[in-house]
Formats: structure tokens, sequence, C-alpha cells
């Protein structure tokens, strides 16, 4: 198959974009270079340019006639970035996919396959969610995710377009080459700052909110090896009519996580546990937009796309610990 990879130049487009080749599939990757870096598009077919380039979208599709799904992963990322630059988050994320989804549309790739996320579940007691619980997207992150789920709920019941919706919980690690990884300098999620904390790059380790009605007041969160998460997609584009067959509808929704919670002191503890010494750790609040978090009820990934995680958390550290040493020699910068 080959298969159009918007965003393929970041973190988990690229390690996708991997696992479409290991799996004997050919991706083109769609990026601006906003945020992904060049150097992890590899010698892939490419295309520099904006996912509501219209006339782009239609020069890939008559280049690429035999484009079969389309993994639509490129957006703004950033929780607490959301917070503070709302417009931006809303043009970028909701405004240009929309675009992007008509033109798909019109050319007649009828296929996405759409990167959303797991914060947009409320708050439930046991912070197991399933993909029919209540949501309460708690940023404009996250309400763009929202929005664009309903955005192809709608043009899926109206169109040829047909949608498989992917509620990501949250990645980690590397790919198993380390070829590619965290880019940003200072990366913002858990693990990038523990990894930067070890490594004497900065002071210490924040926790962010430690009176959470958890087990030890912590955020609670599904931590999946970004290596599965890509082999969800591969899965998912590999089904993608069988899944729809087997749900009776043009467009589903399926959590991919490990289906286990762990706190972030559980987490910190782990990452000891591989890096074999204490990292310096400091307590703060909840940074705007944070949510208490979940984990995923997996019932449905095992279902629908014969997928389970393979991976365990300390394969991720130790991954993200490996490219931590490794990133300098491939980004120029640790």
């Amino acid at each position: 198959m080959k298969v159009l990879v918007t965003g393929g130049a970041g973190y988990i487009g690229s390690t996708t974009a991997k696992a479409l080749e290991q799996a004997g599939h050919t991706p083109v990757i769609l990026d601006s270079l906003l945020s992904g870096p060049k150097v992890f598009v590899r010698d892939r077919i490419f295309y520099e340019g904006d996912i509501a380039d219209r006339g782009l979208i239609k020069r890939i599709a008559e280049e690429h006639p035999d484009i079969d799904a389309t993994i639509h992963m490129a957006a703004r990322i950033v929780v607490p970035e959301s917070v503070d630059l709302p417009y931006e988050y809303y043009r970028d994320n909701v405004a240009k996919s929309l675009e992007l989804f008509d033109e798909l549309d019109e050319v007649g790739l009828s296929r996405v396959l759409f990167s959303s996320s797991a914060s947009l579940y409320a708050t439930k007691a046991g912070f197991e969610v399933d993909e029919s619980d209540p949501l309460d997207p708690p940023s404009p992150y996250a309400r763009t995710k929202r929005m664009m789920e309903q955005v192809l709920e709608d043009m899926a019941a109206a169109t040829e377009l047909r949608a498989i919706v992917l509620r990501y919980f949250n990645p980690i690690g590397s790919d198993p080459d380390l070829e590619s990884g965290i880019y940003v300098r200072e990366p913002t999620h858990v693990l990038g700052q523990l990894v930067m904390a070890a490594r004497g790059q900065k002071e210490s380790f924040t926790i962010t909110g430690t009176e959470h009605p958890t087990r030890d007041g912590t955020g609670i969160r599904d931590y999946i090896h970004v290596w599965d998460l890509a082999r969800a997609h591969v899965r998912a584009v590999e089904r993608f009519d069988k899944v729809l067959a087997a749900v009776d509808a043009p467009s589903t929704i399926i959590n991919v996580g490990t289906g286990d919670g762990v706190t972030v002191r559980e987490l910190v503890a782990s990452f000891e546990r591989v890096f074999g010494r204490p990292v310096p750790i400091t307590e703060a609040p909840p940074r705007p937009g944070d949510s208490v978090g979940a984990f995923a009820n997996v019932d449905r990934s095992a279902e629908l796309l014969d997928w389970r995680t393979e991976l365990t958390i300390d394969d991720a550290i130790a991954s993200a610990l490996a490219w931590g040493e490794k990133r300098q020699e491939i980004l120029g910068y640790e």
C-alpha cells in the first residue's frame, strides 16, 4: 500500500513512516517543517508544504494515484502553548484540517486515519476510559482534537470520506534503531523532561500537580511505546475497510494505549530503576490545561485491529535514554 502521512517529519509521524516501510508499505510524507526536522524524512517521498494547500494535495493525488489512505498527524500539540495561542491552534488544527479533508474527498482519497487524543476524556472514577465515556476536553489543544473528530463523523456521514479516529494515550520512547525521537530542544512531555534531568541538562524534574485524586496525588497516564503506537497505525491502515465493515458505520473511534494506568511518581520510579540512579525532583502546581489523566480500555483495539502492545515502559525508557545520547549526532544538538 501507499500511504500519505501528514506531519511525517515529526516524532510520531517519522516513526510511523518507518513502521509502514517495515511492513512493506510506502509512505508519502507531507510536512511544513514548522516543527519536525527535515532529517527525519530521510530518503522517503517528500512534499514540503501546508495541509491546507489544496493545489498541493491535488498534485500529490495526481502524482500518486495509488495512495490507499491518509494518516493525518500534522498538528500543533503543546497543551500549555494552546492556552496562550488559541487562535494558532484552532487555525492550524481545525481550519486547515477542514481544507485537507474536503480536498481529500474531492480527489477521491477517501480513507482517513486521524490522530486524536485521550486528553478529551472527562475524569472518571477508576480512570479507565472506553470510547463511549463522557468527554471534557480541558484545553484548546484537546478541543481542537474533539472538533476534528466531530467534523470527520459528519463528513463521513455526508460524503465518500471514511474515517478511523485513533485516540492516542501517552507515547514515549524512540524508534528501535534510534533514527528518530523527541526533537524539540526542551521537550514538554514527562519522559523528555526526565531524560534532561538525568543527563544534567536541567537542575531537576518537576512533577506538576501533586494533589490529584489518584493513588499518590500525581497525574495518571497510559504510557505507550511510540513503536507500538506506530504499529497500531499500520494495522489500522491494513484493516481499514474491515474495521468499518465490522462496526457498520462510515467512521469509528478506537483507543490506542496499553490498558495500564501509571502515575507520574510511578513513572519516575521506573525511570530511576532503568537509569540506575536517582533523579533530582521538585514539585509544582498543575500547568494550564493539564488534566488528571486516564488510561485506556483497549477492548476495541484488540477486537477491531487485532492489535496489542508488545513493549514495556522499561523498554520505552531505555530507548529514550539511548536517543538522548544519540540525538546530537542526528540533530546537531543535545
